[in-house]
C-alpha cells in the first residue's frame, strides 16, 4: 500500500506578512521544492490550502482553521479518492525538508504514527500518520478539537528521538519559518 502526502499551505503568515507557500529558496517557491520532494516518495500527493502549486488542492473548513483541520480536510480527500492507508503531513514552511527526511519517515518500521522529536519538541507537521489516526484527526475536528496535541493524545504515536533521525538530518532541517528574520537567517528570499 502506498503512503500518500498533505502539503499543508494554509497558514496566516501574520509575522511573516507574505505567504510562506510563496517563499523562495534556491530560486524556487517553497510550495513547489516541497511538492517535488513529495511526489518523488508519496503518491498522492495533495495540497491542503489555497492552491498554491499545480498539485491537486483542497481547503481546510473553515479556510485558515489551523493544521489539525488541514489534516482532517485532507484525510478526507483522499478517503475520497480510495486511498486508504498512511500519509505523511508536511508544513510548507520547513524548508530544510528532504527526500531522506520523508523517506526515513516512510521506512520507519513502526506500526504507529511516526513523529520526530528534535530538542524536545514534537515535529507534527513533519511526521508519517497512519490511515487511523487520519481518521481520528477527522473525528476531533468534527468534535470540535483545534490542536495537532490532540492528536498525538488520542491516536498511538511512537515518538523519534534524535537517535533515530540523526543519520538523515540536522536538527535544523526542521526548523519552520515564521518570521522575516528566520527567512533572512535561513536564506529565504521573499517573494517579489
Amino acid at each position: 500500500m502506498s503512503t500518500a502526502a498533505l502539503l499543508l499551505t494554509g497558514g496566516s503568515s501574520r509575522r511573516l506578512g507574505t505567504d510562506k507557500a510563496t517563499l523562495i529558496v534556491s530560486g524556487e517557491r517553497l510550495v513547489d521544492r516541497l511538492a517535488r520532494v513529495l511526489v518523488t516518495e508519496c503518491d498522492p500527493v495533495l495540497e491542503v490550502g489555497p492552491g498554491y502549486g499545480t498539485l491537486p488542492a483542497v481547503r481546510e473548513d473553515p479556510p485558515g482553521g489551523g493544521p489539525l483541520a488541514a489534516v482532517a480536510a485532507g484525510a478526507t480527500a483522499l478517503v475520497a479518492d480510495g486511498h486508504e492507508g498512511p500519509a505523511i503531513v508536511l508544513a510548507v514552511d520547513l524548508p530544510g525538508v528532504t527526500a531522506a527526511i520523508i523517506g526515513w519517515l516512510l521506512e520507519h518500521p513502526s506500526p504507529d504514527s511516526v513523529v520526530p522529536v528534535v530538542d524536545e519538541i514534537t515535529q507534527v507537521l513533519c511526521a508519517r500518520y497512519t490511515a487511523d489516526a487520519l481518521a481520528t484527526a477527522v473525528r476531533l475536528v468534527r468534535d470540535g478539537a483545534r490542536s495537532m496535541h490532540a492528536l498525538l493524545d488520542a491516536a498511538p504515536v511512537h515518538e523519534a528521538g534524535a537517535d533515530e533521525w540523526r543519520s538523515v538530518a540536522v536538527a535544523s532541517a526542521f526548523a519552520d519559518v515564521d518570521s522575516r528574520a528566520e527567512a533572512a537567517a535561513a536564506g529565504i528570499d521573499l517573494p517579489g
